[in-house]
């Protein structure tokens, strides 16, 4: 399943975002890629998201659909909020939806006009990829304006869950040592999991000596540092069958809200698991301005997650609805690619493209 892409040098200058990816672009004014045109022909997850990801920094993206069905997650519910899929929703702001019949020959013209696209492999439903495809791509507009060369970016789920394997992989192999179900534990270092505090969990990520050394005296145990068996990592994950039910019986004895408070500015991660409702009413979400609200034409004010990095002089919280199945056909037709009226009306009429 192969997520590939093509960035390439043409007088059309347009970006083509295909069910991978296939690509061309226009240089960048203001926010970073505003001028960038990005025809999206991915659907469901992965090339959406990284599509959005593409829109909340300025550039075009035109997201082509299919007439009547559009994309799946358009019927990917419940939730529906007066007809509109929320999974829909989360990865589809900041775009214009073209209607278009792919399978008819008058459809293919209308994708293919001021450039053809590359055909390339099958739709990708995984974040990670998307999130890999967006940096690719950057990476790729900066090469060429620095160079004056195309790139041709490929990524696929395989490789993507491969290199996520980070240390479980390397530990295989230089050491031949596979991975192990441990539940919340992490393979390497204790103690760095969740705990059941007396009403809750608790995640506790101490990842050296000095940090555990904080963490014992904090919850008073102190005399757990001073252990021999505790004194250094390696001994810790070698003898974690002890350690674990010591810290967890200590940590059970109060509330998660408690040791929050104790273990304010200890230098080391830690926090609660929250429900969705506890995270959004998380201090440090609402200071980071993760929830963007949006006016949808049918629906109203929807709000969605926002965009997770901020920038100094670069805003991404102005950001268009996810749009209607065809909402903006007649209009890319007729002010982009320069058909009349009359002949959108006579596409619409022989099923080529559909119109809202």
């Amino acid at each position: 399943m192969n997520f590939t892409g093509n960035l390439m040098r043409s007088s059309s200058k347009t970006f083509f975002l295909t069910r991978m990816f296939n690509l061309r672009c226009l240089s960048s004014v203001s926010s970073p890629l505003t001028g960038i045109r990005v025809v999206d022909l991915s659907r469901v997850l992965a090339g959406p998201f990284c599509s959005m990801l593409l829109g909340d920094l300025g550039a075009e993206v035109i997201k082509i659909e299919r007439p009547g069905t559009g994309d799946e997650t358009r019927h990917w519910g419940p939730p529906f909020i007066n007809g509109e899929s929320c999974y829909f929703l989360s990865v589809n702001r900041n775009k214009k939806s073209l209607a278009v019949n792919l399978k008819h020959p008058k459809g293919i013209e209308v994708v293919k006009k001021e450039g053809d696209p590359c055909k390339v492999g099958v739709a990708m439903t995984d974040l990670s990829t998307g999130l890999y495809a967006k940096g690719a791509i950057l990476a790729a507009l900066l090469h060429r304006t620095q160079t004056g060369e195309g790139q041709r970016i490929d990524t696929n789920l395989l490789s993507t869950q491969v290199s996520l394997l980070t240390h479980l992989a390397t530990n295989y192999l230089m050491d031949g040592r596979e991975a192990k179900r441990r539940g919340t534990q992490h393979e390497s270092i204790v103690p760095y999991q969740a705990f059941k505090t007396s009403d809750g969990y608790l995640i506790i990520g101490a990842g050296n000596d000095k940090s555990f050394q904080i963490l014992c005296k904090r919850i008073c145990l102190s005399e757990l540092a001073e252990d021999p068996e505790f004194k250094s990592n390696a001994q810790r994950v070698r003898n974690r069958e002890t350690l674990l039910p010591i810290l967890s019986k200590r940590l059970s004895e109060k509330t998660t809200s408690d040791w929050m408070d104790v273990l304010e500015g200890c230098g080391f991660p830690y926090g609660p698991i929250n429900t969705i409702g506890q995270v959004f009413d998380d201090p440090q979400v609402k200071h980071n301005n993760l929830v963007q609200e949006i006016v949808h034409p049918t629906i109203g004010t929807i709000k969605v997650p926002g965009h997770a990095v901020q920038y100094s002089n670069i805003s991404t919280q102005e950001s268009y609805p996810p749009p209607l199945l065809g909402e903006h056909t007649a209009d890319i037709l007729i002010n982009l690619l320069g058909y009349t009226q009359s002949q959108v009306e006579g596409l619409h009429k022989d099923t080529a493209i559909a119109l809202p």
